[in-house]
């Protein structure tokens, strides 16, 4: 029940994240600062977790949070918001469809990063561990055929291609933060879980740092921080409270549950959100790259998942076993006693 539970938060998390995608694609076509609207966004969702906060600790005892999980906490914030400035700036020069596209990327990076962390072990002799490669490989050469494949196809305007490509690459490196993160996440649940008081915490310091990034980044243009009631204050309100505030519990949640990898594969699922949302909202065609470099993707999202299904499958198995040998030793112990003592008397 509790994997199912997973399943569907995971996929309900990613249609949240491509429609945040989406209107801040349509906003920043409009004019909107990407640092600005990070700002705004963040102290938003500051301002309604920390009363969320005293709220759900008034009935029981704070958990005291010591220097290593502050410091991890602080960490996690940075990431952040790296992957935040990053994910955004390359909305803005490509589209939500190369986002969810690249956010692909995120499996790859993250079960590498969990092999390097010791989160996970790879086999060499398991089919599990061979197709969870695989489908590794397989992300990655979609996620490479989606981006190169577009730039060629706009070679007479060699600034979308330009934009096209620099959008590319900031969301790989975003992606990358994103991978981190997870396992980063997964790193503090293990030794503090406290969902609230992590996403409040960690939330009041994206604010912080993002503020400084976007006073840095405007510092000479002062009209960037009004804020219109149009679709920047859409966005805004959508980033703070549905992403911000409900998607970071999901996934902070979801880590301590089934691990960073389980999480960052229902990544691409984002994909097929995002081409419908773009056909709709914002009129964009799907090009043969997209469509090439999605469906490897797929194959090898699908091939991740297998293996990861797997592995869980055999762990179980080999829990279950040695418990039962562990009982059985027990008891021959415990019937070895009275028998011992007779041949005595």
């Amino acid at each position: 029940m509790e994997d199912l539970k997973v399943t569907v938060l995971m996929v309900v998390a990613q249609v949240l994240e491509v429609g945040m995608n989406t209107l801040i694609k349509a906003a920043t076509a409009k004019g909107m600062s990407d640092y600005v609207f990070m700002v705004y966004s963040n102290v938003m969702a500051f301002s309604l977790l920390l009363p969320s906060s005293f709220l759900y600790y008034r009935n029981r005892p704070s958990p005291s949070i010591t220097i290593s999980i502050f410091c991890r906490i602080f960490l996690l914030s940075l990431l952040i918001c790296a992957a935040q400035t990053l994910l955004y700036t390359g909305i803005g020069y490509s589209s939500p469809v190369l986002a969810s596209v690249m956010s692909d990327l995120s499996p790859a990076f993250t079960f590498l990063l969990a092999i390097i962390l010791r989160y996970e072990k790879v086999e060499v002799r398991q089919v599990s561990s061979h197709a969870r490669c695989i489908g590794t490989v397989l992300s990655i050469t979609g996620a490479l055929t989606v981006t190169l494949y577009r730039g060629e196809a706009n070679g007479g305007d060699s600034k979308v291609e330009d934009g096209w490509l620099l959008g590319g690459i900031l969301l790989a490196l975003g992606n990358f933060c994103v991978s981190v993160i997870f396992n980063v996440k997964t790193w503090i649940m293990k030794e503090y879980p406290e969902v609230v008081m992590v996403a409040t915490i960690s939330c009041g310091f994206v604010a912080v740092l993002s503020a400084i990034v976007a006073v840095i980044a405007e510092i000479n243009n002062a009209q960037a921080w009004t804020l219109r009631p149009d679709l920047e204050l859409a966005a805004i309100l959508y980033s703070s409270i549905i992403v911000g505030l409900v998607r970071s519990m999901m996934y902070i949640w979801a880590c301590g549950r089934k691990g960073p990898v389980y999480v960052a594969m229902f990544s691409p699922l984002g994909m097929i959100f995002a081409v419908a949302m773009g056909l709709i909202f914002l009129g964009e065609s799907v090009s043969l790259g997209s469509v090439i470099g999605g469906g490897v993707i797929a194959i090898g999202f699908y091939g991740v998942l297998w293996g990861q299904a797997q592995q869980e499958k055999m762990a179980f198995e080999k829990q279950a076993i040695c418990s039962c040998v562990s009982s059985s030793s027990s008891s021959s112990s415990n019937n070895a006693g009275p028998l011992l003592q007779n041949q005595r008397v």
